[in-house]
């Protein structure tokens, strides 16, 4: 048996695939049905696992672009503009971030025109928000 804890066990199940079985994920954590789905109830409550996805391999998809905009903000506006570009429909996710920018946004749009259309439309009208920066995705490698 791991010396990992079954928490973590479970978490990793799920993240290699969140469609499997309460049996696929016992297997794979070397628990029982029934603790998976005590474990599973437990951190859905607190709020651990906070949904299920679908991984998306962009290059597969006809007529998307998806954007990861990395977005600066002034430190006195960061709660508002926080709470403005979590309010943007455009947005499918945003992250805080310890790296080069403050926040990370997931955009997805037709294209890169459409996704230069978000950005200047949309995030940089946000009261606060002093710079975006795309990266494009291309291709899902893993």
């Amino acid at each position: 048996m791991s010396t990992t804890s079954t928490e973590d066990r479970i978490l990793a199940a799920l993240e290699r695939d969140a469609q499997a079985s309460y049996a696929d994920i016992a297997e794979a954590a070397g628990v029982s049905k029934p603790t998976v789905r005590k474990y599973i109830n437990k951190l859905e409550e607190e709020g651990v696992i906070v949904g299920y996805s679908a991984d998306v391999d962009p290059k597969k998809l006809t007529g998307q672009s998806i954007a990861l905009v990395g977005i600066d903000v002034e430190s006195e506006r960061y709660v508002e503009a926080t709470r403005a570009l979590k309010a943007l429909d455009s947005i499918d996710a945003l992250y805080t971030s310890s790296g080069d920018h403050m926040l990370m946004a997931e955009v997805r749009a037709a294209d890169g025109d459409a996704v230069g259309d978000v950005i200047s439309d949309s995030i940089l009208e946000v009261d606060g928000v002093t710079a975006a920066h795309p990266s494009f995705l291309q291709e899902r490698l893993k």
